[in-house]
């Protein structure tokens, strides 16, 4: 009778711990962690992410199943784009949990579709098998309380030294602005380059902000320079021209 306690007792617990692991919300990565690694099938052939995509920036986009509306209307957003994003040097990559061969099928069908009047465009980026949940789980990708098995649709920019650079996450109902993603991008490149910062609404070629002013006798130092390029809103807001120098060429 006892033994039969003690083995009750063990897997009452055994099943609890099992549940609350299984039940814990996956972990999102901050910025500025390194981007988390994984190894997995795509339309390009198995790739290992951020490690193949080399000493460039890269965008991972997660949406929640292929052959939907909104998702459709993004992956041809995003072959639209292509150039632009090369031009960033830029490599882009999509995952969602559906499985390689519907992925393959979605892709075909996408690159004969005459989407807003414009021609049938091929789609160079790889979508990401994760039928498992593993790489959707070390993103952070799966949010329980909108669905355990369809990923969100999460953006995460990494940066050349795969550091994890911005982050961003839109409901299932609500596609992406392609054009915020690309505007994120170049206003890092620039504030990586230029070591400024970027005011709210900054858009590519808008004048850009001096870091970190300590305080007045400060500012009015950095003022008397005489530094033409440089111009005070206040003793804590310090403007820059750059002159179109964004990003990091």
């Amino acid at each position: 009778m006892k033994k039969r306690i003690v083995s009750a007792i063990a897997l009452f617990f055994a099943v609890t711990v099992a549940w609350s692991q299984n039940s814990k919300a996956p972990r999102i990565p901050l910025i500025g962690e390194d981007a988390p690694s994984f190894t997995a099938e795509s339309t390009n052939g198995q790739i290992t992410f951020p490690d193949n995509f080399g000493n460039k920036w890269k965008i991972l986009f997660s949406h929640p199943a292929d052959f939907t509306p909104v998702c459709s209307s993004e992956i041809l957003e995003l072959a639209q784009m292509q150039p632009d994003f090369d031009k960033l040097g830029v490599k882009i990559a999509v995952i969602s949990t559906d499985t390689l061969y519907k992925h393959i099928s979605w892709k075909k069908s996408l690159e004969t579709l005459n989407y807003k009047g414009r021609n049938p465009v091929k789609i160079d980026f790889p979508l990401i098998d994760d039928n498992t949940w593993y790489a959707s789980k070390l993103y952070g990708m799966l949010h329980y309380q909108t669905s355990t098995s369809k990923d969100v649709r999460g953006v995460f920019i990494i940066d050349p030294k795969n550091k994890v650079r911005a982050i961003y996450f839109y409901p299932m109902e609500i596609g992406r602005n392609m054009d915020e993603v690309i505007r994120t991008v170049v206003a890092l490149q620039t504030s990586d380059h230029n070591k400024v910062l970027t005011p709210a609404n900054w858009k590519p070629g808008d004048d850009v902000m001096i870091p970190y002013v300590k305080s007045i006798d400060h500012a009015e130092v950095m003022n008397s320079a005489n530094n033409k390029d440089t111009y005070q809103v206040s003793w804590y807001m310090t403007f820059k021209k750059l002159h179109g120098a964004t990003a990091s060429e």
